[in-house]
């Protein structure tokens, strides 16, 4: 399983993902870094079939109208210390991961992993 993880949420999310075995990039390693376009990371996603994690809803209205990026997790958890959010990966990534096996847009807040259909 494939990540990419968007620039509003911390790199640290990519190493926990690597050291747990995923193939993860941040948008920081890539060529544009934290100004990569939402294009241009859908165009990565589909082409590497990279499941972005973002909390940009702009994911949203592209998955709806055009089935892309490849797949996403959307989190929704408010204003959240990278420590809080690191837990709450660390704590559902099993989860996270069997759902995403089977769906292609999952969104995780504090209280529950929501399955869109």
């Amino acid at each position: 399983m494939k990540f990419l993880v968007d620039a509003q949420l911390p790199v640290k999310l990519a190493q926990i993902l690597r050291q747990k075995g995923y193939d993860a990039i941040h948008t920081k390693e890539l060529p544009h870094q934290n100004q990569t376009s939402d294009q241009e990371i859908n165009a990565i996603s589909i082409r590497q079939q990279r499941i972005v994690i973002t909390k940009d809803t702009d994911f949203l209205e592209s998955f709806i109208l055009y089935k892309i990026p490849y797949k996403f997790l959307l989190v929704t958890t408010g204003n959240i210390s990278n420590k809080e959010l690191e837990n709450l990966f660390l704590k559902h990534l099993d989860y996270l991961s069997l759902q995403l096996d089977q769906h292609y847009y999952l969104e995780i807040n504090r209280q529950a992993i929501i399955i869109h259909q």
